[in-house]
């Protein structure tokens, strides 16, 4: 999955790579060409003691040094871009992969995986970019360069590297086989920490409230030791590279300088010959140190891209239509036919032939007990999931039918949790309509009942909001959330459970205000209270996913027992009556 995955988005920055690789190409040229010189000053310069040739040489050293230099710094600089490219690339694409995403995925995958899988992951793979177009043409040019400069230095010494190379190879690829599994393991265990840290930052609220801290930092803690034993036996591991390197060097160093003493002594070697043959050895051993430190990188980045890959590569199960059709009508009918769904796994569905039909201008309202399928049920219309049987029709086409942007457009959600997104009351309301005016903001807050505390805040429009809406209350989130279904003005609202943080009174207002304001609208109700939903139009009763129970309050409260049992477990008996 790694050489795929690092070709398929480095192909767009390719002249950055190419002018990594002529940079390269140029300093490793000079590298090899400096020991030769630096051997010709010594038999020839120094030795004879003419100073104008060493003075000639040495000019042309240091000019060809700063080429050196130069080139360096400038494949650096490429290598970071094109790295840097690679990295953001992959993160806009596994963003906007999990944006594609079904609940189902996303429940798969997990949350704190998929951040990991985001940041951590994406910035190994990232890492072995910038390593590899820095190393990659450096380190065999180098090596095989090397191997050549040398032996027209001196061909007796051979042996030496025929010794050496083998040696350090197999020294670094033990070392790398025993740290490809800590590293797969280190980014399971990174997934952990973000999980525990996620749930603590989430529910801090929870935890305080049940003095629970001491056993949360006690799960952080084990957590945290277990990612630190991982990295601790890698970097033990890694620790041994050089160490293992330098050993192998300085032997193969005095190695040279001992069989080469005796070649000297006897004649058949100069000490400018010798100077540049370490001197090669030298770049040889480090081209292959570059290349098994950039083979170090590979194992956890490799695991880095499967986990990437196992992203990309997975298609959402509510994939777009290959021809969206368009609705003859915009009227907004909502109509499900023998509907039914079950979520992967599951022994039993979730929802059994469900059958309805809600039209402009009518409130359909849903009831029923907890796991009953009621929230499951609103998300087939957005298609946040898709049914596993049955229809679920906008207008008389089916929803899988039509274009994904067009059918979210049609449809505003509250969710049962209101979330808010960190910005201002306006960003937030603005967020189903960029272009909505004040007085559009100023009209869905007084219709969702928030028109007052938004007044009374200091900045009105313009006050700030948290991450999560956490900085208002309950009930005020809900309110902001209502508002911003409102001002996209769709034609068909959906309210799952959406009510319940609000007291009677201004709940009571805001279905007032409701049914004013958007009389031609198709609105779908979730609630548990029945005063909720004691004036629709259409009460459905969900019982074990299946529909015990439809009519109006008055038509249920007589002919249904369930709904009977609910009414009386919430209202006293004269307020059923």
């Amino acid at each position: 999955m790694l050489l795929p995955l690092i070709g398929r988005f480095i192909r767009p920055h390719w002249p950055l790579i190419a002018a990594v690789i002529v940079f390269q190409l140029a300093q490793s040229i000079a590298s090899l060409y400096l020991p030769a010189l630096n051997a010709d000053i010594i038999d020839n310069g120094i030795a004879t003691g003419d100073t104008g040739y060493i003075l000639q040489v040495g000019v042309l050293m240091l000019g060809i040094t700063l080429v050196q230099i130069a080139a360096a710094i400038t494949a650096v600089y490429f290598g970071a871009k094109a790295a840097m490219a690679v990295g953001r690339d992959l993160r806009t694409a596994v963003f906007r992969r999990v944006g594609e995403f079904s609940e189902q995925e996303v429940s798969r995958f997990g949350a704190p995986s998929l951040i990991t899988r985001t940041t951590n992951d994406v910035q190994q793979v990232q890492m072995l970019v910038l390593m590899t177009s820095t190393l990659l043409v450096s380190a065999p040019i180098l090596a095989i360069g090397g191997i050549i400069m040398a032996l027209q230095q001196d061909l007796e010494l051979s042996w030496l590297m025929v010794v050496a190379v083998p040696v350090l190879l197999v020294a670094i690829g033990a070392i790398i086989l025993r740290m490809v599994p800590l590293f797969r393991l280190m980014q399971a265990r990174i997934d952990t920490v973000n999980r525990v840290l996620r749930e603590q930052l989430t529910g801090i609220r929870v935890v305080r409230a049940f003095v629970r801290e001491g056993l949360e930092t006690a799960r952080f803690e084990r957590a945290n030791a277990d990612v630190t034993k991982t990295a601790l036996e890698a970097g033990r591991l890694f620790a041994l590279v050089f160490p293992v390197v330098m050993l192998i060097m300085n032997v193969t160093s005095v190695a040279v300088l001992w069989f080469g003493a005796f070649r000297i002594e006897d004649g058949s070697m100069q000490i400018g010959a010798l100077t540049a043959f370490l001197t090669y050895l030298i770049q040889i051993l480090m081209a292959v140190m570059m290349a098994t430190f950039m083979a170090v990188m590979i194992p956890r980045a490799a695991v880095s891209a499967d986990r990437i890959g196992e992203v990309l590569g997975t298609a959402s199960s509510v994939a777009p239509p290959a021809e969206p059709v368009a609705a003859a009508s915009s009227l907004g009918v909502v109509e499900l036919d023998a509907v039914s769904f079950s979520y992967p796994g599951a022994e039993q569905p979730v929802l059994r032939a469900i059958s309805f039909t809600a039209r402009p201008g009518q409130t359909t309202a849903i009831i029923g007990s907890t796991g009953a399928g009621k929230t499951t049920l609103v998300n087939l219309l957005p298609r946040l999931f898709d049914a596993t049987a049955g229809r679920v029709l906008i207008d008389g086409v089916d929803v899988r039918e039509l274009d994904p942007d067009s059918l979210w457009g049609r449809i505003g959600l509250v969710p049962q949790r209101a979330y808010l997104f960190s910005g201002t009351v306006a960003s937030n309301l603005r967020y189903g309509k960029p272009d909505a005016t004040d007085e559009e903001l100023w009209r869905a807050l007084e219709i969702a009942q928030a028109k007052d505390f938004v007044e009374a805040m200091p900045e009105g429009l313009d006050a700030p909001i948290a991450q999560g809406g956490t900085n208002v209350s309950g009930g005020q989130r809900q309110r902001l959330a209502i508002a911003r279904a409102l001002v996209k003005r769709s034609e068909i609202l959906v309210f799952d459970d959406s009510f319940s943080a609000l007291d009677t009174a201004t709940d009571s207002r805001l279905r007032a205000a409701l049914a004013k304001a958007e009389r031609a609208t198709t609105m779908i109700i979730v609630a548990q209270r029945v005063s909720t939903i004691v004036d629709a139009d259409q009460i459905l009763v969900l019982e074990d996913g299946e529909i015990v129970g439809r009519g109006t309050h008055d038509e249920l409260l007589a002919s249904n027992e369930t709904y009977a049992e609910i009414v009386t477990s919430q209202l006293r008996a004269e307020e059923a009556a």
